[in-house]
């Protein structure tokens, strides 16, 4: 290895430049996922009859759901409409995140490495 750099780096970039660009980009991560901790994602099913919101760290922060859609005769109707906005509001939350982290990595997956 060349003397203050990496092999084929651009520029020429030396050990403590990526050093510097690592913390900069984990700094970055930290607040995006302070960030997303704090957004709310909502979906409804059946016709918005039931609506789920959850926060960025995947915890239910409402549930809503409008008195028609309560049939003592089909519980099971309303327990799969309330489990369906539950999971697509999660969805929403982990598009977000990842469509965040895309652009501040640049596409690059670096899962685990911070």
């Amino acid at each position: 290895m060349a003397k203050g750099g990496f092999r084929g780096m651009p520029g020429g970039m030396n050990q403590a430049a990526m050093m510097k660009q690592a913390q900069k980009m984990q700094q970055q991560m930290m607040q995006m996922q302070e960030e997303m901790e704090n957004k709310t994602y909502s979906a409804s099913t059946g016709g918005g009859m039931v609506t789920a919101s959850v926060n960025g760290k995947h915890e239910v922060i409402s549930l809503e759901i409008k008195p028609e859609a309560v049939d003592p005769e089909d519980v099971e109707m309303l327990q799969d409409m309330v489990i369906g906005a539950v999971n697509e509001a999660m969805r929403a939350a982990d598009t977000d995140s990842a469509n965040n982290m895309s652009k501040l990595t640049g596409g690059l997956n670096l899962s685990g490495l911070f």
